[in-house]
């Protein structure tokens, strides 16, 4: 690496093995690194669930041994502002958001951003699977999908911008996740076999309903099925998601011949939500047509290029560890969007991310609004 290619990089360091092997690598690469513990969640951070201090303790470790500064920076007020206040209208108004979209918009690239901009840095880097590029032939630079595709992030990247892309690095986004590992326990870093994060960005594995019922009201209501039978009671429409289906409380229909799904054994979906009635729509059977899309509408729209994409043939995904499916552009401004799916999609959920791509470029996306069924 030539002396002139050194640059002062701030990483994230979030306690994960992730960002440890990022640090590491940027070290490798002549880098000047310095890491970034973000705390963003205080309400109640000394529970089993959510507990920042073992993270950052993870995260002060990885920066001793690799001999870099960390610094603690505390961004829950933007968090709770930006994140989940629109989270919480989200779930309220009986759709499903993905925090982790608008806490990566918000806060990693953008009060992270400009925090490490303050302290000199040239670039910024966090663990995410996923790559960047500038585009030879536009100068514009490409959000690209990480090497490892069971791991690929660039789902929640999709809202970043080409300022935002222009400062970001991810190295490990060349990487597959076992060789992350392998990485991490070569160089002894402590959090090598740290199990991954799944829970709600910044906010932990808890207890879903639990939590989500101190933020929000509810009233609870009658579960029906497909011909208007009552099955049970729900405990509130903003704690149920499309094509969910454990935690319903409800069994099979004793009556034999059921319609449109099977007997009393196939097991129930949530498909629909009927807000004006408080009313939770059920169906058997994992292809019950109203579990099946074949065009939706999308909002909020994002593009990474910073213009929306021609109309035409593209991939897309409408929640994350989905494959790809094929589709077609019908209509795209920059704000909103149209999809068509010559394969009907499931469980296509308000709320969610419909987010594009164009082979391995990402380019963008919006929050679901309106689905047609198929």
């Amino acid at each position: 690496m030539k002396a002139s290619s050194k640059q002062r990089v701030v990483v994230g360091l979030s306690g994960g093995v992730d960002s440890a092997v990022t640090a590491h690598l940027l070290q490798q690469q002549g880098h000047e690194v310095v890491g970034i513990f973000m705390k963003n969640w205080e309400d109640d951070d000394d529970s089993e669930f959510c507990s920042s201090n073992i993270d950052f303790v993870d995260a002060a470790a990885v920066a001793d041994v690799l001999g870099i500064e960390i610094e603690h920076v505390n961004f829950a007020a933007e968090y709770k502002d930006r994140v989940f206040a629109e989270f919480l209208r989200e779930y309220q108004a009986g759709r499903t958001p993905n925090p982790d979209v608008l806490c990566n918009a918000e806060i990693k690239f953008k009060a992270f951003l400009d925090h490490a901009m303050r302290l000199g840095a040239e670039k910024i880097a966090t663990g995410h699977y996923a790559r960047v590029r500038q585009n030879p032939g536009t100068g514009l630079y490409e959000l690209l999908k990480g090497l490892d595709p069971s791991k690929d992030q660039s789902y929640f990247l999709h809202r970043l911008n080409q300022a935002q892309l222009a400062k970001t690095l991810f190295p490990v986004g060349e990487l597959h996740k076992t060789e992350v590992r392998r990485i991490a326990a070569e160089i002894g870093l402590p959090n090598a076999r740290k199990k991954d994060s799944t829970g709600i960005c910044f906010i932990g594995e808890r207890p879903f309903r639990d939590f989500l019922n101190r933020y929000i009201s509810h009233a609870p209501g009658p579960i029906q099925d497909d011909r208007g039978r009552t099955l049970g009671r729900h405990v509130g429409l903003s704690f149920y998601t499309l094509g969910q289906r454990q935690g319903l409380g409800i069994g099979g229909v004793k009556e034999k011949g059921a319609q449109r799904g099977g007997g009393e054994h196939h097991p129930w979906f949530v498909a629909r939500k009927d807000l004006d009635r408080n009313i939770l729509r059920v169906v058997q059977g994992h292809d019950h047509p109203w579990l099946l899309s074949h065009r939706l509408d999308a909002q909020d729209a994002s593009w990474c290029a910073g213009h929306p994409p021609l109309p035409g043939a593209y991939a897309a995904k409408t929640r994350y560890r989905q494959p790809d499916a094929a589709c077609s552009v019908r209509s795209a401004e920059a704000q909103a969007f149209r999809l068509e799916f010559p394969e009907a999609q499931w469980a296509v959920t308000p709320g969610q991310s419909a987010v594009l791509y164009d082979g391995e470029v990402c380019l963008g996306g919006g929050v679901i609004n309106a689905v047609d069924p198929a």
